[in-house]
């Protein structure tokens, strides 16, 4: 099931330096150490259309993973040890067949997390897929964008914080982010508009902070990450007149540390029909692993140390700041 493919991405535009001559004149290289994480992604179907998604997913997407696919990538992740299997979309709550898909992979690397979005989290799915996690121990790592519900709800549709903060407290319930429980909750953060986001440890101690004095909620981590500029961000930068500034700030917050700790350097992602690439960015740019489509049910070894990376423009969001680690 191997094939060609060409990339249409460009890799730079006016007055950005490339970023692969950037890496050049600070010294650096982006190429593979070992592969220890499977990042999986279900499919683009969502409950949400956020203005941020390098992905466009939203309700009306058809890429949806099968039954068999999923069959695929847990014959593939019982082959190869991995130690972290990351399960993503879209909003894979919504994929009919992911408890299968949990169910296989669980007893297959010491960690098993699962993104979600809260809002597709909630309903019918909540006590279900609940138990199923409290089961295996998959670890929530859930997207909030912020403690103000004005900024959220712009951000994600109106209301949706109101609709998250429910599920986190059932979450915290049901042991979720609760110190000695073992059920980690991890929050993600990104920025609402064209800036980057303020660091880490700041915005975790101002979130730990406001949920627990508004709504008595805890967690375990929280991550802020940039936007990347692909997809429907890409395409609201460029509409707003924004994407070149955009890109400027991405650039002059770039962090050479943070390079090493780059997730695509120990990371594969499967895409929704079970085909390889280096991260959920080349993924949404269209850029295969190795320039070349290869399924899952193919792969004879994983990628060798030292072998290269697909590069763009956009790789500047992953090492601004904080970086994509």
């Amino acid at each position: 099931m191997a094939e060609d493919i060409v990339s249409g991405i460009q890799d730079t535009s006016p007055g950005v330096e490339p970023f692969r001559q950037v890496l050049e004149r600070h010294g650096l290289s982006l190429v593979r150490g070992g592969v220890t994480t499977l990042q999986v992604n279900t499919g683009y179907i969502c409950n949400l259309r956020c203005r941020h998604c390098h992905l466009e997913a939203g309700p009306d997407r058809e890429e949806i993973m099968s039954r068999g696919t999923m069959a695929s990538i847990v014959s593939f992740a019982r082959r190869f040890p991995f130690r972290v299997i990351d399960v993503t979309g879209g909003a894979p709550e919504l994929v009919a067949d992911l408890p299968f898909l949990v169910e296989g992979l669980a007893p297959l690397a010491p960690r098993l997390m699962l993104r979600t979005n809260l809002a597709a989290l909630s309903g019918a799915l909540l006590e279900p897929l609940l138990a199923l996690c409290v089961a295996h121990g998959v670890v929530l790592a859930a997207s909030f964008p912020s403690t103000n519900p004005t900024q959220a709800d712009a951000q994600r549709g109106a209301g949706v914080t109101e609709n998250g903060i429910a599920v986190l407290k059932r979450l915290n319930a049901a042991g979720y982010g609760v110190e000695g429980s073992g059920l980690e909750l991890d929050l993600v953060s990104n920025p609402s508009g064209a800036f980057l986001p303020v660091s880490q440890e700041s915005a975790e101690r101002k979130f730990r902070q406001d949920l627990l004095r508004k709504w008595g909620i805890r967690f375990n981590h929280l991550y802020t990450f940039a936007n990347v500029p692909l997809g429907r961000f890409r395409t609201w930068l460029l509409r707003t007149g924004n994407y070149e500034r955009y890109l400027k700030a991405l650039v002059a917050g770039f962090n050479p540390l943070a390079v090493e700790r780059l997730m695509c350097r120990t990371l594969l992602s499967v895409s929704w029909d079970g085909f390889l690439y280096d991260c959920d960015f080349n993924l949404a740019a269209g850029r295969p692993h190795g320039d070349r489509k290869v399924h899952v049910s193919d792969v004879g070894d994983l990628p060798s140390p030292g072998a290269p990376i697909a590069i763009g423009e956009y790789c500047y969001a992953c090492t601004a700041g904080s970086g994509f680690t």
